[in-house]
């Protein structure tokens, strides 16, 4: 016969009358009931439950009998207050950044006209300096919500931060006076260099050779790259084939602003659903083990966390805005900046993006020096796929509704150097294992981008 006594938060303590259980695995409660003593008095049992809520215990404190599957610990949340959020390093750098937009916007005035080069390359300093600052704390938000929330959705809550920043500030662009039918095309096509290149290969030199075994989830790193064919075809190279000077007729818009949203929805819908764990780290078990991963289900977290995941999705992104808006704030120095050193002004373009994306690059190379190989792609893979995806759809949107010409076809040399970074990344990513070799392969197409840029 079993017997049970409700202790505290439905803290359940199974005793064995008629078998013989092992002491350890008991609570001290039905030990002392067992050797024949009594139950402590409600008043201590209070106090030593409190005492355990108290030292953070996130599992009730007796374990269950083993034939019984009904009968499992109840997890006691455990919550992080704004307290233990907003630190002092994370209130400094949210002032600072905000700070530095609400400056940069009082001086405009004052810097609207031509000025020094020394003042100029100070502004310019200063900004960079602001940027990197406040990019140290969405790296850090962005790990300690990786880490609560697991992958794909910790990843993808700074992969979308950034992007959909993005993609505002392109819109809000098009929308405001004068012509910039390239813009979403050199946006795009930099952070797709850039990110497929310079980052990935960054990332995988620096695991590599930390890590002599780096191995991505094959499965999910492939639907990655589908994607990313598909959406860069659609959005660089069709337009030279079969729109009117490089842009897509109406007629041809409005089928692929569908098409494009129904696959990047339905990207999210199967990501984050039935195919989640195929972003997530590859397991190997050890011998006579079975392969088991005991992170909690999302809802799961979100339940018992949800004031934390709340807490730090705001700081992120009240972080990650001033980032966005000093990047494209400084693009009119940065013209000028290269304007005289004689720089070709393609270049600004690929600086900007970098810099947008500084965040998400830290991460990433963080993530592999950590041999998160699986967390590296999610982190690039992913934010490249959300920003074709979502940029796309809004531009010729708006292109349709402003008549607007939004041109998107790319030049031959960028179409080759396009074509060569997918390539090579099937290649990578097709591997058991991933290596340094090949991140010094992507960061040697880098180069011959860059190169191109100055030819």
């Amino acid at each position: 016969m079993r017997t049970r006594a409700a202790i505290g938060e439905r803290h359940v303590f199974p005793v064995h009358t008629n078998t013989t259980r092992n002491p350890d695995s008991m609570h001290p409660f039905s030990k002392q009931v067992q050797n024949g003593g009594k139950w402590p008095d409600a008043g201590v049992r209070a106090r030593i439950v409190g005492l355990e809520n108290a030292a953070g215990t996130t599992r009730a404190a007796t374990r269950m009998s083993r034939d019984d599957p009904a009968e499992q610990a109840v997890p006691v949340p455990h919550t992080s207050t704004l307290r233990t959020i907003l630190t002092p390093s994370v209130i400094v750098r949210i002032v600072l950044g905000w700070a530095a937009f609400a400056a940069l916007i009082l001086a405009q005035p004052l810097l609207a006209g031509h000025l020094p080069t020394p003042v100029l390359f100070l502004v310019l300093t200063a900004i960079v300096g602001v940027i990197i600052v406040c990019a140290g704390g969405v790296v850090t938000q962005a790990e300690h919500l990786a880490h609560r929330l697991g992958d794909p959705y910790g990843t993808l809550v700074l992969t979308l931060s950034i992007v959909l920043i993005e993609v505002i500030l392109i819109s809000a662009v098009m929308l405001g006076p004068g012509e910039h039918a390239t813009i979403a095309r050199d946006s795009v096509m930099a952070a797709t260099m850039i990110v497929l290149t310079l980052v990935i290969g960054a990332a995988l030199l620096v695991g590599g050779l930390r890590h002599d075994n780096l191995r991505v989830n094959r499965t999910g790193i492939s639907a990655y790259l589908s994607l990313l064919v598909v959406l860069v075809a659609v959005a660089f190279a069709f337009p030279a084939v079969i729109g009117v000077d490089g842009a897509y007729t109406p007629g041809q818009a409005i089928p692929i602003l569908i098409l494009t949203i129904l696959l990047y929805g339905f990207f999210l819908y199967r990501q984050t659903g039935a195919q989640n764990t195929d972003f997530q780290e590859v397991t190997t078990p050890t011998a006579g083990t079975e392969a088991h991963d005991p992170r909690p289900g999302v809802t799961v977290v979100l339940r018992e966390h949800r004031a934390e995941v709340v807490a730090r999705v705001l700081v992120l992104l009240v972080t990650v805005i001033p980032i966005v808006l000093l990047s494209h704030d400084m693009a009119v120095f940065l013209d000028d900046g290269l304007n005289r050193l004689g720089a070709p002004i393609a270049l600004s373009g690929i600086l900007i993006a970098m810099i947008v994306f500084l965040p998400e690059a830290i991460t990433t190379v963080r993530a592999a020096w950590m041999g998160e190989a699986q967390r590296v792609t999610n982190l690039a893979h992913g934010a490249l796929v959300s920003c074709v995806g979502l940029t796309l759809p809004v531009v010729l949107a708006i292109g349709l509704f402003t008549g607007q010409t939004v041109i998107l076809a790319e030049s031959p040399v960028n179409l080759l150097l396009l074509g060569v970074s997918l390539l090579l990344s099937l290649t990578t990513f097709s591997a058991k294992r991933v290596t340094a070799l090949h991140g010094a392969a992507h960061l040697f197409v880098f180069v011959l981008y860059g190169l191109s840029v100055f030819a």
